[in-house]
């Protein structure tokens, strides 16, 4: 077995394994527990009672984080000409059309969210290949195909992010970053989970939030009671 460092040992002092904490704590000690030299990401583990196999039971949307996720999210606007300008000035870090899919189509990903209009799905559909592996691909359910291009990407720059349940049936998300404040960690958090409630499918049954978890880049997982969530603590 591999000797732990100082700083596991720390976190394991620090953490009572299997007990569940209040959402507001387990937001602080995620904090207390990270030793990391750089800033890294606050992720959030939930485990949903669904079936994703189940097309009526797959759980997907988008969520506009209150405090942003703390990330430089950089933007492909791929437009019509007309929309070139809106675009740049909501913040698009790329704007254009052909030149664009030229590139991707060559290999070029160093981009973190595409915005594209309904009228151009087209062109992109050639582009599954290279865009779909990556979680790229716009879609209509996640904002990201539509014509109000200029308030999709202020929207992508302000935080919001979009997921979706895997295969095990648990939805994975980045919050926020460790130098956020505790608060901010915490009400991230609780609008994720708020927004995975609002999209409980109806043929889900019995237990639909079976655990949640939260933890940094390098960290320990920390419980978190789901009731703690809805009550506010």
């Amino acid at each position: 077995m591999a000797k732990l460092t100082k700083n596991q040992k720390l976190a394991l002092s620090k953490v009572e394994l299997g007990k569940a904490y209040t959402l507001a704590d387990a937001s602080a000690l995620v904090k207390e527990i990270t030793s990391t030299k750089f800033d890294a990401s606050v992720d959030i583990d939930v485990r949903l009672g669904v079936d994703p196999r189940k097309a009526n039971q797959m759980v997907r949307g988008v969520v506009t984080l209150p405090h942003g996720t703390g990330k430089q999210v950089r933007v492909l606007a791929l437009c019509t000409p007309d929309k070139e300008e809106e675009a740049k000035a909501a913040g698009a870090d790329y704007v254009g059309l052909d030149e664009y899919i030229n590139k991707i189509k060559g290999g070029w990903t160093d981009i973190d969210v595409i915005i594209t209009m309904p009228a151009i799905m087209g062109k992109i559909g050639a582009l599954g290949r290279v865009l779909g592996p990556r979680g790229l691909m716009p879609n209509p359910k996640s904002g990201t195909v539509t014509n109000e291009v200029g308030a999709a990407v202020r929207e992508v720059k302000a935080g919001k992010i979009d997921f979706k349940v895997d295969k095990a049936g648990i939805v994975h998300s980045s919050i926020g970053k460790i130098s956020f404040g505790a608060d901010q960690i915490c009400e991230n958090a609780r609008e994720f989970v708020a927004t995975l409630n609002k999209l409980k499918p109806s043929a889900a049954k019995g237990t639909y939030i079976k655990s949640i978890f939260l933890s940094s880049t390098m960290s320990l997982g920390i419980k978190v009671d789901p009731r703690s969530v809805d009550d506010g603590q």
